[in-house]
């Protein structure tokens, strides 16, 4: 089938599907994700099995946007008026989130993963280790739109999306550690002061310092078009991100983390920085997110998902725990009311989005091929579960904190 049919094939699907679930109340990433199951070359056989392993690029430039738009929240301004609690609170579940994964995992996936001549330092230890790092990403979208329907007002609403603004960012930088520590371990090299410690502080910061570069460019070429067309700016946008991901690719640095880094520096101080997130999101955002979760239900594989039924379990189990305990400790440490040490976790359970691009990334890495279908398996079918339960979860914590308006909805 032609490639150019195919990529008709995926977008109408995913938008199609996507609306049905937004009709009847699901999120719409739900509908993508479905959508690529539907087209799953190993379910129906209607796309070439070939077709989405040759689909990277396309993922990474989604990958690309979605992670500078993660950059373009991280406004000082913002973090110094969301103050204590929020980074507190955001650190500590995110963290709880990651340990509590990576011990769970330790302590119970070895009876449920088959891998030929698996070991500790070659399977479990960084399987644990990777997938623990894709706890603390939480998807916003399914609690802001409760707080909107239901009119939510407080506390609980206001610290649940704070937390999960900056829980994309918290779940970036663990995976650049966890991807190190994994590589180490699968590629035998031991772990030691320089691949535990100044390998991935390397990375992060090399990544870092790579994005915020590639941001003052941006700046500077901005301030060139400051009265061109949006078309330019998107062109521009595109290809300065496209530059920024490929070249810390070429340098063996954090992708991610350089593309957040760099959205981060221009939200921060380009003079434009609303028109350029304004750009992006009324004019790329929903055709990024259609191609980039209807392809990631597309790589989904079945025989690594019959395996990873009770993995999902583990994953949903011990990052709900995690969420909930770190929500706690964060709120007591900051001196939050008690309705936020009780309610406001509910909130931050839907995930989705950079999640899944985190482990279509491990995918891509060789080194990881025994276990990469096993972490895409597991992070997809938690995420169709996270997407459907969330914002019931939203719901309830927000109605026992007493946030709901009498004038909302339902």
């Amino acid at each position: 089938m032609e490639s150019i049919l195919v990529v008709g094939i995926v977008v109408v699907s995913g938008f199609l599907v996507g609306e049905v679930m937004r009709r009847i109340g699901f999120p719409k990433v739900t509908g993508y994700i479905l959508a690529g199951l539907l087209l799953n070359p190993s379910l129906t056989g209607l796309i070439s099995p070939g077709f989405p392993e040759h689909t990277d690029p396309v993922t990474n430039i989604a990958l690309s946007f979605i992670t500078f738009s993660v950059g373009g929240t991280l406004l000082w301004g913002k973090l110094r008026k969301l103050g204590k609690r929020i980074l507190c609170i955001t650190v500590l579940e995110g963290e709880m989130a990651f340990l509590t994964i990576v011990g769970g995992f330790l302590a119970f996936a070895p009876f449920y993963i088959h891998v030929a001549d698996a070991t500790w330092a070659g399977v479990f230890i960084p399987l644990a280790v990777l997938i623990g790092s894709l706890g603390a990403p939480t998807d916003p979208s399914a609690t802001l739109a409760v707080t909107h329907e239901y009119k939510a007002k407080g506390e609980v609403s206001e610290t649940i999306l704070g937390v999960a603004a900056f829980d994309d960012a918290m779940g970036v930088i663990n995976y650049s550690v966890a991807t190190a520590i994994a590589s180490a371990l699968v590629l035998h090299r031991g772990l030691n002061i320089q691949t535990s410690v100044l390998g991935p502080v390397i990375d992060i910061f090399g990544a870092i310092g790579l994005g915020a570069g590639f941001g003052l460019v941006l700046n500077g070429m901005t301030r060139l078009l400051r009265e061109e067309s949006e078309g330019l700016l998107i062109v521009l946008i595109i290809g300065l991100l496209s530059l920024c991901f490929g070249t810390a690719s070429l340098l063996g640095l954090e992708e991610l983390l350089a593309t957040m880094a760099m959205g981060a520096l221009v939200t921060n101080t380009n003079p434009i920085r609303d028109r350029i997130f304004t750009v992006l999101e009324r004019y790329t955002e929903e055709l990024v997110f259609v191609l980039f979760f209807t392809l990631s239900g597309m790589h989904l594989d079945f025989s690594a998902l019959s395996q990873s039924y009770m993995l999902i379990v583990l994953f949903v189990i011990f990052r709900a725990a995690g969420k909930y305990l770190g929500t706690a400790l964060g709120a007591r440490a900051s001196g939050s009311p008690a309705s936020v040490r009780k309610y406001a976790a509910a909130g931050l359970i839907p995930q989705g989005g950079i999640v899944i691009g985190l482990a279509l990334l491990i995918k891509q890495n060789e080194a990881f091929d025994p276990i990469s279908g096993i972490i895409i398996g597991t992070v997809i079918g938690a995420t169709v579960i996270h997407e459907i339960i969330g914002p019931l979860l939203a719901k309830w914590s927000l109605k026992r904190a007493g946030e709901i308006s009498a004038g909302g909805t339902g």
